[in-house]
C-alpha cells in the first residue's frame, strides 16, 4: 500500500477510470430496472424517515414458501456520493422468484450541500433507519423480521458490514440483538484510510483522519454473532483485492468464514453476477438467507 503515492492510489481506487465501459453498465442496470418495476410487484419510494433521500423500495416474494419470506436488503454502491436505487431494481428478480423479498434504500449523497453537508456518518445512520424500518415494516410485505440480511456493493459492502456490527439495542430497545442475521459484502471498502487520501474523492468525501478510522469495519471488533461472506472481482485492483482479505483477517474466519475473488469480474460486473442465478456469488446470498 502506497499512501503517499496520490498517482498510485487513483489507479487503485477510481473505477470508472479502470473499466472504461462503465457508462454502458450503468445504461442498462437503469433500462432493466425500469423494465422490472414495470412489470414485478414492488411499492416504490416507501419513506423510512423525513430526511433527503430516505425512501426504499420492496419487492415481494414471487413464490410462497407457507410462511413469511426472508429479507435481502441491497445497498448500492458509487463512493457513497452517486448512483441510486433506481438503477439496481434489476437485482431483484433473481431473488424474488426464489421465495425472497428484497428491499432497496436510498441515501442521501456526499458532499450534500453547503446548507445540509452529508458525510459517511450521515450516510451509516440512514441505513441503521432503513433497517429498523424493515424490521418494523417488512412482515406487511410477506417478510421476515427475523430472516434479515444485507447485502451492498463497494460502498454498499462498506455499509453491510457497519450494520452487521451495528448494536441494535442502542438504536431502540425493543430491537433484537441480531436485527441483520448475515451479510454479503460485494467489492467492499473496510479501511477509509486510502481514500482519505485518493485525491478523486477528497472534495466530496471530505475525511477527517479520525473519520477514516472511525468509520473503517476492519478496525472494529468482530460483530459478535453472524456471518459476513466477502467476495471481490478477481480483475479488481490489488487495493480491492488487500480491502476484501483486510475484512476476513480483522475479523477472523468464525465471523468471515467466505473471503473469495470472483474470477473474470471486475467492480461493476460482479454486480451482474449477484442478479444470475448461476453465478456463485448468487448462491452465497441465498446460502446467508438460509442460514439460522
Amino acid at each position: 500500500m502506497r499512501l503517499d503515492d496520490p498517482e498510485w492510489l487513483e489507479r487503485m481506487y477510481n473505477n470508472r477510470a479502470r473499466v472504461p465501459e462503465h457508462g454502458d453498465y450503468f445504461e442498462r442496470w437503469a433500462a432493466e430496472s425500469a423494465r422490472v418495476r414495470a412489470s414485478t410487484d414492488c411499492r416504490t419510494d416507501l419513506p423510512y424517515g423525513r430526511g433527503v433521500n430516505e425512501t426504499l423500495d420492496v419487492f415481494p416474494a414471487q413464490s410462497a414458501n407457507g410462511g413469511p419470506a426472508p429479507v435481502l436488503v441491497f445497498i448500492h454502491g458509487g463512493y457513497w456520493r452517486s448512483l441510486d436505487k433506481s438503477q439496481h431494481s434489476f437485482i431483484a428478480p433473481a431473488f424474488t422468484r426464489r421465495g425472497v423479498c428484497v428491499v432497496a434504500p436510498n441515501y442521501a449523497l456526499c458532499p450534500g450541500t453547503e446548507a445540509a453537508p452529508v458525510s459517511i456518518s450521515d450516510i451509516a445512520l440512514q441505513m441503521v433507519k432503513a433497517l429498523e424500518w424493515t424490521w418494523r415494516h417488512i412482515a406487511g410485505h410477506g417478510g421476515d423480521p427475523g430472516r434479515i440480511a444485507v447485502a451492498g456493493h463497494s460502498a454498499g459492502g462498506h455499509l453491510a458490514a457497519m450494520l452487521l456490527a451495528c448494536d441494535w439495542k442502542k438504536v431502540a430497545t425493543d430491537l433484537p440483538a441480531q436485527l441483520v442475521r448475515h451479510a454479503l459484502s460485494v467489492s467492499g471498502l473496510f479501511d477509509l484510510e486510502p481514500l482519505r487520501r485518493t485525491p478523486s474523492f477528497q472534495v466530496s468525501l471530505r475525511l477527517t483522519p479520525e473519520d477514516a478510522r472511525r468509520l473503517s469495519p476492519a478496525f472494529w471488533p468482530a460483530p459478535a454473532a453472524g456471518r459476513l461472506y466477502g467476495v471481490v472481482g478477481a480483475n479488481e485492483s490489488e487495493e480491492f483485492l488487500r480491502q476484501n482479505a483486510l475484512i476476513a483477517k480483522a475479523w477472523g474466519e468464525r465471523v468471515v468464514p467466505v473471503c473469495e475473488e470472483a474470477p473474470g469480474r471486475d467492480h461493476f460486473s460482479i454486480v451482474d453476477a449477484l442478479a444470475d442465478p448461476a453465478h456463485r456469488l448468487h448462491a452465497l446470498a441465498m446460502d446467508l438467507l438460509a442460514r439460522p
